[in-house]
């Protein structure tokens, strides 16, 4: 051969090498997958974005801010369509939807065929069309793709919607998940020593009904997991749940309303992090949708390192949009207000909460080139700027032998539960509310009566004149 034609067989075989790496890079299996298969190259990930909560029938720009974060992995963490039906509000009437009243539920599930059409309105999205092309896409679900708002085990249709589910993520027909009950897996990117294992739960298959204290994830998901956890080490481990892992506002935002949280079933949450520190697993942290606002909590007292729940929600949902623009204040008084004992607080975020309720995606830097590895977790915003983050080496994920505890009636922050806060703290938000409206019901009546004595007032002087 001439000296043109062994270059052209070089850059041949040169070419083919980096397809076969790229196809292994885009092939979306799970850990236990495609053994037996050689493995020409696992690419190193650093980056990681992931949300959660997109309505398909809304604009989403939000996707021109991840892709220009330029992930190797994008993570769904549930709500990845709406695919429920949400019925007016209304009070009174025949069919009342809300109120102490209620007698008809305010969701109710779409039909298949429904459901689908929204999966493929989703997928058809330019900016997430996008995205697919650069980056490899898993997930997992919650109740509004699941089928149903707040639905668990009980739910009818969880079996077909499972189905349209993974056709939404490009599941491999022969993938175990097809076979399964419930949508769990893990995947584990990057070469040996650089390697991130993700765990993706599904906290909605298995899930006993609210306020049971019941499972979360079922027998046969939980023997998975501490498989999973007992598996092959990783320089870290990321643990998906589409609800939040950590905080737990609801023990101080009833009896105004509630959230779901693996804080609702304190047994379940307890065993999470025992499984993790009986396995000695370290470089553990979760991320975590839902709830339409962002913000990172961190649990001191756990697993014996600080773990951190990154919390995104959503990418089109959120609690200021539900709103009028004049109340945007009202709502970050509020967020501000909540007693937190697991948030981050810092200089560092957009408001004095540290929380964000305008859109919003999950991003997760890795440099690796530093010694020691450095780990950046963030909320940004719809234009790609962070909102609140942290960053801190990656050995402080690691276990450092004695875990911190809390004796009775102490406080201490990232460490004591919201459940166990001194309950004038902790029902503070209900307490203001219910005395502002006694002091506006006061207020009406004294209006009342004053234009009652002024009315009774000009009666009388005219029977005078």
């Amino acid at each position: 051969m001439g000296k043109r034609s062994w270059w052209l067989w070089w850059m041949v075989v040169a070419v083919g090498v980096v397809g076969v790496a790229a196809i292994g890079t885009r092939s979306g299996a799970g850990e236990g997958e495609g053994e037996g298969k050689v493995k020409v190259l696992e690419p190193l990930v650093t980056r990681i974005a992931f949300g959660s909560c997109a309505n398909q029938s809304d604009p989403q720009p939000i996707w021109n801010a991840i892709i220009d974060f330029d992930p190797q992995v994008f993570i769904w963490l549930g709500d990845n369509v709406y695919g429920d039906v949400k019925r007016p509000f209304k009070l009174f009437g025949k069919e009342r939807t809300v109120g102490p009243w209620k007698n008809a539920p305010r969701f109710i599930p779409s039909p298949p065929k429904e459901l689908e059409s929204r999966y493929q309105k989703a997928k058809s999205n330019p900016g997430y069309s996008r995205l697919r092309q650069t980056t490899q896409v898993v997930g997992t679900w919650d109740d509004h793709d699941y089928g149903l708002n707040d639905a668990g085990k009980e739910f009818g249709g969880k079996i077909t919607n499972q189905k349209l589910l993974l056709d939404f993520l490009d599941e491999p027909q022969d993938s175990p998940r097809r076979k399964q009950e419930g949508v769990y897996t893990s995947y584990m990117f990057g070469p040996v020593g650089r390697q991130i294992k993700v765990v993706l739960l599904d906290t909605r298959y298995h899930r006993d009904p609210l306020r049971s204290d019941g499972s979360v994830l079922g027998s046969s998901q939980w023997t998975w997991l501490e498989k999973e956890l007992n598996g092959p080490k990783s320089a870290i481990t990321i643990i998906g749940s589409s609800v939040q892992v950590i905080s737990n506002l609801s023990a101080t935002t009833s009896p105004l309303f509630s959230l779901e949280s693996w804080g609702r079933f304190p047994k379940e949450r307890n065993r999470l992090f025992k499984l993790i520190a009986d396995t000695k697993r370290e470089g553990v942290f979760f991320i975590s949708g839902d709830v339409h606002y962002g913000e990172i909590s961190r649990y001191d007292c756990s697993i014996g390192y600080p773990v951190y729940d990154v919390t995104s929600s959503g990418l089109t949902q959120a609690v200021e949009k539900a709103v009028p623009h004049v109340f945007s204040l009202l709502v970050r008084f509020v967020a501000w207000l909540t007693p937190t004992t697991m948030r981050v607080i810092s200089k560092n975020c957009r408001f004095r909460s540290c929380t964000y309720g305008q859109p919003n995606f999950g991003a997760i830097e890795i440099v690796w080139s530093t010694t020691p590895v450095t780990l950046k977790l963030e909320v940004r915003d719809i234009k790609g700027y962070p909102v609140t983050g942290v960053k801190f080496p990656l050995v402080e994920l690691q276990s450092r032998g004695l875990m911190p505890s809390v004796k009775a009636g102490e406080y201490r922050r990232h460490c004591s539960l919201e459940v166990n806060l001194p309950w004038m703290i902790k029902y503070r938000l209900a307490i203001l509310f219910y005395c502002s409206v006694s002091v506006l019901l006061l207020a009406m009546i004294g209006l009342a009566y004053a234009a009652t004595l002024a009315f009774r007032l000009f009666l009388h002087k005219c029977k005078l004149d």
